[in-house]
Order: structure tokens, then C-alpha cells, then sequence
């Protein structure tokens, strides 16, 4: 059942919310390649993020894989260690300052580039390959956000990430 516009719940949900802003861009040249760290990106409705392989593979609904900086320090604390890189994770985007959750079926401005989020970006089973045992289960509800992009545009490290406001 959707939630009622009027209720207190929908004001709360639909309430201020603080920007973030990219801290680190990632793409992904080829399925299993190390990734690219670069210093802006490109969003695009067709191809998704460019640059990466995976953009353009789903129809969409994962053009652009997004997870907080803060996650990176719980799950580096979940596996006994004191950092984390987000190269190991594979996501695409690390922000800071915004909880992501809180763009749950929303559009988003990041950069000049328009997204919607479009799920939970959950763990899969190379984690264990790439963070060690227990790397799948430390992952578990931290592992970020899928977003489709809307409007092409690019975003550089330092840009900010701001919820739109509902129509």
C-alpha cells in the first residue's frame, strides 16, 4: 500500500535532508579489471555511467552504484581493520555527509547529471574473495545504492549530491 502524502510519515520522509558530496569516482573497465579511479565522470540516460562496463547491462536500474564513506568505516570496523579502500567494494560513486537511504525511489542531482535511485546495492559472493572471510556478511546492509541516470551530465570529486524536490 503507498504511503499516504498527507501523513506525518511522508512529512518526515519528504523533510530536509542534508547534501553530500563525492569523495572518490570509480569505473569499472571490464568485468573482474582493477578499477579506474578518476577525478570526474560522465552520466549518460543510454549508455549510464561512462567508461564502465556494467552501465548499460541491466536496462538501466544499475547504471551507477553509489555507497557512503561513512559505510566504509563500519565495514572496515566489521572485518577487524582500520580502513577500507572503495576499490574492493566495486561501487562506482563514494559520498560523504548524506544517507543514501534517504533517496529511496527519488531523483537526485550529482554533479550537473540527473539519477534516480533505484535499489539497495547488496553484496555478492566475491566479497569473500576480495575482503577475506566474512567479507559478504560485513557488506550486508552497508553495500550502498543502484541509480539509473535520468539526464546526462558529469560530476567531478568535491561536486555535491542533492535529493530533487518532489513534483
Amino acid at each position: 500500500m503507498p504511503l499516504d502524502p498527507a501523513s506525518p510519515l511522508a512529512r518526515l520522509i519528504d523533510g530536509p535532508l542534508r547534501s553530500g558530496r563525492i569523495v572518490w569516482i570509480g569505473l569499472r573497465p571490464a568485468r573482474r579489471a582493477a578499477m579506474l579511479v578518476v577525478e570526474e565522470a560522465g552520466f549518460d540516460p543510454e549508455l549510464g555511467l561512462i567508461g564502465d562496463h556494467y552501465s548499460s547491462r541491466t536496462g538501466g536500474a544499475r547504471h551507477v552504484t553509489l555507497i557512503q564513506a561513512e559505510h566504509l568505516a563500519a565495514i572496515a570496523s566489521h572485518l577487524g581493520r582500520n580502513a577500507l579502500t572503495p576499490e574492493g567494494l566495486r561501487r562506482n560513486i563514494v559520498v560523504a555527509g548524506i544517507n543514501l537511504a534517504a533517496l529511496k525511489g527519488r531523483r537526485f542531482r550529482l554533479g550537473s547529471a540527473v539519477l534516480e535511485a533505484t535499489g539497495e546495492c547488496h553484496p555478492c559472493s566475491r566479497m569473500e574473495d576480495i575482503l577475506g572471510p566474512g567479507g559478504y556478511n560485513a557488506v550486508r546492509g552497508h553495500g550502498g545504492i543502484t541509480a539509473r541516470v535520468l539526464e546526462a551530465g558529469t560530476a567531478r570529486n568535491g561536486a555535491a549530491l542533492e535529493r530533487e524536490k518532489l513534483a
